[in-house]
């Protein structure tokens, strides 16, 4: 996967260079089937030795299940042979849901379970997850916690994680962020981001992380009943996904090709975040990420009217 940047545009340089594609780690937690702790360990393993060498969690996957797993693949690697991301804002405990934890106290004591499921005392990145309800909170608490352990050398970056690209944006226009990831609103299937996240984000030159790119699944195998935002998918985003994936066919190129390749055009976005359970799917991606894409696809996908004319593409 050829990687696109603006030359002219403002840098951040308080991380290190950021990889092409990183792993998701959600997966290895259960998110959607139990996963053997061995499996779980060589989907990381693989993952790094492929180049994922972004490795993305959070306390609320599995409520400290994917950490824990991802702590105990890291543990016999060198610790700057790859970038760990972590998330605050939810309070996880074993068999209660997530409860919200914005405060500045609660991102202390989430930092300090990451850091203990996870094996280490520091983080390349961390998310604030999710606050669409408890927006205000970030901004007065969260991100000054945040901002102070930066300063300390605990955090490397700060970043956001949220499925909604309009309070997103609102984030990156009232903090000091410097990297947002944004799950399922840049994808092949829907561009919603393109209009107000990611200029905002070139024109402050904050990294861009795309995840959820199959969005929850959906552009992975569209049939009925298939996830989308992990839901049952309606049907017109069905015939959506469907009329994607005959196009696609129709150019010998699979949908997952596509799907993960067309977001990593865009200048702002400077990682691709996969999700995987087993290692065969992290070299899958692998593949497809490097699989030459005909220009035909993506004109004809535009004169469908399935990508906005003016986005980017590979």
């Amino acid at each position: 996967m050829k990687h696109r940047r603006v030359a002219d545009g403002p840098v951040r340089g308080r991380g290190l260079p950021l990889p092409d594609l990183g792993l998701g780690c959600a997966p290895i937690g259960d998110l959607y089937a139990a996963v053997a702790p061995e499996v779980a360990a060589a989907t990381v393993h693989t993952a790094l030795a492929l180049g994922s060498t972004l490795l993305d969690t959070a306390p609320k996957y599995g409520n400290g299940l994917s950490e824990q797993r991802l702590g105990q693949a890291l543990a016999s690697l060198d610790r700057n042979s790859y970038q760990l991301a972590t998330k605050v804002g939810w309070s996880v405990t074993e068999n209660r849901p997530p409860e919200p934890a914005f405060s500045a106290d609660g991102v202390l004591r989430s930092l300090e379970g990451s850091m203990r499921r996870l094996g280490t005392d520091r983080f390349d990145i961390v998310h604030v997850h999710d606050p669409d309800d408890h927006l205000d909170q970030a901004v007065a608490e969260t991100m000054p916690a945040l901002e102070r352990l930066r300063d300390e050398g605990v955090i490397g970056t700060i970043g956001a994680g949220m499925n909604s690209d309009r309070l997103l944006a609102d984030l990156v226009r009232r903090t000091d962020l410097d990297r947002v990831l944004i799950a399922g609103r840049y994808t092949l299937l829907e561009q919603g981001a393109r209009s107000a996240l990611l200029p905002l984000c070139l024109e402050r030159g904050i990294e861009v992380i795309a995840a959820g790119v199959f969005n929850s699944g959906l552009l992975a195998d569209p049939r009925p009943g298939a996830p989308y935002n992990y839901r049952p998918v309606p049907d017109e985003i069905l015939a959506r996904a469907l009329r994607l994936k005959e196009i696609c066919t129709r150019h010998e190129v699979p949908l997952r090709a596509a799907a993960l390749q067309f977001p990593a055009a865009h200048p702002a976005v400077r990682t691709v975040l996969i999700g995987a359970a087993h290692p065969d799917e992290v070299a899958d991606n692998v593949a497809l990420a490097e699989m030459r894409l005909p220009s035909a696809l993506w004109s004809e996908l535009r004169e469908a009217g399935l990508i906005d004319a003016a986005s980017p593409v590979p």
